[in-house]
C-alpha cells in the first residue's frame, strides 16, 4: 500500500452480484478495488465472490488491500460468500447486513448493479436527506449507467417532491480515478462533530 487517506478509512461498495452486459462494469469495479487497496482504504462489500461484488473484492485483495464482507446467512451460498476476505461477518437478516455496512463505513460507492443495489444507494440518500448522516455518498457512473436515476432525481427535484430544503448532494463520477478523491473532499468539508456518529445510529433509523 503506497498511499494513506486522512479522511476516508473504510468505503462501503453497493454493486451487482451479476456482471452485466458490459466488460467495462467489471473491469471498473476490480480497478477500483485495486485503487482502495493502493490508498490503504479498506473495503466493506456485500460479501459475495461473483459478478460486480466479486470483482471489487478481488481486485482489493489481489492489491493487498483489507476486505470486509458482509452478507446475510440466506445469501452465503446463492452470492458464494468470499471466503478470501479477511473479515466476513455473516448476519441472520438483511437488516443487520446494512447497518453493518452502514456502522463500518466512512463513504458510499453505487457501481452498476439491480434492484438491491438501488435499494442501498437509496436507502442512504434517503437517510442523508432526513439528516440522519453526512457520510459521503457517489454513484459510479459507468459508462453512463446511472443516467436514467439522475433524470429521475432532476424529474423529483423539478416536481418539488424533493424541495429545496430536502436536496441530498450526491457525488457522480465517470472516471475510477476520481472515485476517491472526490469522496474524500467532500469528507473533508464535513463539520467535525458529524464525523463522530454514534455507533448506533443505524439501528435508531
Amino acid at each position: 500500500m503506497t498511499k494513506t487517506t486522512k479522511t476516508i478509512k473504510t468505503v462501503c461498495v453497493y454493486c451487482g452480484s451479476g456482471p452485466g452486459t458490459n466488460p467495462n462494469f467489471i473491469k471498473s469495479a476490480t480497478a477500483f478495488g485495486k485503487t482502495l487497496a493502493e490508498n490503504g482504504v479498506g473495503l466493506v462489500y456485500g460479501g459475495g465472490s461473483i459478478g460486480l461484488m466479486g470483482a471489487v473484492a478481488t481486485g482489493a485483495l489481489d492489491a493487498g488491500g483489507n476486505v470486509t464482507g458482509i452478507i446475510p446467512d440466506f445469501l452465503t451460498a446463492r452470492e458464494n460468500a468470499l471466503k478470501r476476505a479477511q473479515e466476513l461477518i455473516v448476519t441472520p437478516d438483511m437488516h443487520t447486513r446494512k447497518q453493518l455496512m452502514f456502522e463500518r463505513s466512512d463513504a458510499f460507492v453505487a457501481f452498476p448493479g439491480g434492484i438491491g443495489t438501488l435499494e442501498e444507494l437509496v436507502e442512504q440518500m434517503t437517510w442523508a436527506q432526513l439528516g440522519r448522516h453526512t457520510k459521503p455518498i457517489l454513484m459510479a457512473n459507468i459508462d453512463g449507467f446511472w443516467n436514467p436515476l439522475l433524470a429521475l432525481l432532476a424529474h423529483m427535484k423539478d416536481t418539488q417532491f424533493i424541495r429545496a430544503n430536502l436536496t441530498v448532494d450526491i457525488l457522480t463520477a465517470d472516471r475510477v480515478d476520481d472515485i476517491l478523491p472526490r469522496l474524500e473532499k467532500a469528507a473533508a468539508q464535513m463539520p467535525e462533530a458529524t464525523k463522530l456518529m454514534e455507533a448506533g445510529v443505524a439501528s435508531k433509523l
